[in-house]
């Protein structure tokens, strides 16, 4: 009993989906005495579904998140789990399965309405016991409701999408991943990425016109294309990325480990998407985007400031393209500067 209030401690302690995670598997792992515990993401790319690990711990390791952000990896087709492709088709609360060796391995879908986004997964080499799967199922119930209580206070009211406050943590954390990853040896200069290396990005999004938009059809329809424009954003970039909405008209998004190619590839995909999408009423939308590479080296007022740039020329340009913000300034097109001080972000 000790043992599980203090892991409840632990679990309702935390104010990210990250440390929630790591807290919940933990315990699973302990109390049920797995041999391995794992958070499953249930992924949708192309009409098919995927499960990819997010964290896992073993009996008598420390739990750690599985930052596998490789756009090529997209985890375990569902169908190769039959128990659980038919546990969430049913929208059902367990599967269970037993391997030849006689590994059991229990699955519980986290249903947040009628979407389960992740799964708990436990691996046991002996049946469960009632007890361990009432104690495991009130842990279940916990990390439900916190994880519907983080995403209310992390996403924006209108569309879905991750908010602002959010945008600043996961940039933060972006960075100091990126500070661990680029800090020299000692005597040692410093060690920036080469061009054709992968490497994080910040994209900015602005719909164009979207005043006239308001002005002429309405707030309603305004703020019907706004959720549009997020459901195109979520379907057009990739399950590693995070799309964020700023307020207004504005959109921000980390693209996570890609080349200047792919980065640009992938934002154009959302600009043609968006381009040749039908707005009800209003008809033809289209957004301007300006990207920028993050380093570890530059503050995120510097980067934002750089991305806004960017922005602004692709919208005094012509508007409807995306313009990266180092080939503007290499091109001539751009002038360097430390910050961005009439960046509508500050």
């Amino acid at each position: 009993m000790d043992s599980l209030l203090k892991h409840m401690v632990d679990m309702t302690g935390h104010r990210d989906h990250t440390m929630l995670d790591i807290s919940v598997i933990s315990a699973v792992q302990e109390l049920a005495g797995a041999s391995q515990a794992r958070v499953l993401s249930v992924l949708t790319v192309r009409g098919k579904k995927y499960v990819r690990a997010r964290a896992s711990v073993s009996a008598g390791g420390q739990a750690r998140m599985e930052e596998n952000y490789d756009a090529n990896n997209l985890g375990e087709p569902l169908a190769g789990l039959p128990a659980l492709a038919d546990c969430l088709a049913q929208h059902g609360t367990s599967a269970e399965a037993v391997s030849a060796d006689g590994k059991r391995t229990l699955w519980l879908p986290i249903w947040i309405g009628e979407k389960a986004d992740t799964c708990l997964e436990i691996v046991h080499p002996t049946p469960y016991t009632t007890d361990t799967i009432h104690v495991i199922g009130g842990i279940v119930s916990v990390y439900r409701n916190f994880q519907n209580l983080l995403d209310y206070s992390e996403r924006d009211s209108l569309t879905g999408l991750l908010n602002r406050k959010t945008f600043d943590d996961q940039l933060a954390k972006m960075l100091h991943a990126s500070a661990e990853h680029e800090l020299p040896l000692p005597g040692q200069p410093e060690r920036r990425q080469h061009s054709d290396t992968e490497k994080q990005w910040l994209a900015v999004v602005d719909v164009d016109h979207f005043k006239a938009v308001n002005d002429k059809f309405g707030h309603l329809y305004g703020d019907e294309v706004l959720i549009l424009i997020a459901n195109l954003l979520q379907s057009s970039f990739r399950a590693q990325d995070r799309v964020f909405r700023f307020g207004g008209e504005e959109f921000v998004v980390l693209l996570r480990s890609t080349t200047l190619e792919n980065a640009r590839k992938i934002i154009n995909r959302f600009r043609t998407n968006v381009e040749g999408h039908v707005f009800p009423q209003v008809g033809t939308v289209t957004v301007s985007v300006g990207f920028v590479s993050i380093s570890a080296f530059e503050s995120p007022v510097v980067i934002l400031g750089h991305a806004d740039q960017a922005l602004y020329y692709a919208k005094s340009h012509g508007r409807n393209q995306a313009c990266h913000y180092d080939e503007l300034v290499s091109g001539g097109m751009l002038q360097a500067n430390a910050a961005n001080d009439t960046a509508e972000f500050f």
